[in-house]
């Protein structure tokens, strides 16, 4: 496979970075959940809200992304992946959708936090990942993010929602490729879905703009 010609964007939070272990403890921590509630951010949102407690999870996630960016952690094999794509001449890129401030609570900076996360695990130090720090785009909108990859001419794209995947201004010359660690969209089938980091170069396999497995 000839890598100088990949240019790869990927997805921030739930792509990169995992957050089933800080939601879990934030809310035992607010005595929001039962203990024996599964380690699952997704877990712990579907709780709340079926308690009718949404304004409980918005501020959460306001002071996760925020104030507790830090404690959360990055999926398994996704550093070393990345690590090795950009030695071997892929250019990597990080696009995200992210307001600048939580909807609700204290005004977190929610782009520099995140920035932050990333210069924490060494994804811009040139002895560890090595990705050039103009790389990474936090864009406002949804609009933003899919003309950004557009703009950046990403051959792949990882996302963990098929919802922009499968938005029709995705860009046709781009690859979606859907990041499925839970399994939650195995009946989805129009994208490329990878459950782990280690299926990363089956999916720089497929052919830009196409979609489904070979």
């Amino acid at each position: 496979m000839e890598t100088t010609s990949i240019r790869l964007g990927v997805d921030f939070d739930n792509t990169i970075v995992c957050y089933d272990q800080v939601f879990h403890q934030v809310a035992l921590q607010r005595e929001l959940i039962p203990p024996e509630l599964p380690v699952s951010k997704a877990a712990v949102r579907d709780f709340l809200r079926t308690r009718g407690r949404e304004d409980d999870w918005t501020q959460m996630q306001g002071f996760v992304y925020g104030s507790q960016m830090k404690d959360a952690q990055p999926f398994p094999g996704v550093l070393e992946m990345l690590r090795n794509l950009v030695r071997g001449g892929v250019e990597v890129f990080i696009v995200s959708h992210k307001t600048r401030h939580p909807y609700q609570g204290p005004k977190y900076d929610l782009h520099q936090a995140a920035g932050g996360w990333l210069q924490q695990h060494g994804m811009f130090d040139a002895d560890r990942i090595g990705m050039p720090a103009e790389n990474a785009f936090f864009e406002l909108t949804l609009p933003e993010k899919i003309q950004r990859i557009a703009d950046l001419r990403c051959t792949h794209f990882v996302d963990d929602l098929p919802e922009l995947l499968g938005e029709p201004d995705f860009p046709a010359n781009t690859a979606p490729v859907l990041f499925d660690p839970n399994r939650t969209h195995a009946a989805r089938c129009q994208f490329f879905r990878m459950e782990s980091w280690n299926e990363m170069e089956d999916a720089l396999a497929i052919p830009n703009g196409h979609c489904t497995r070979p």
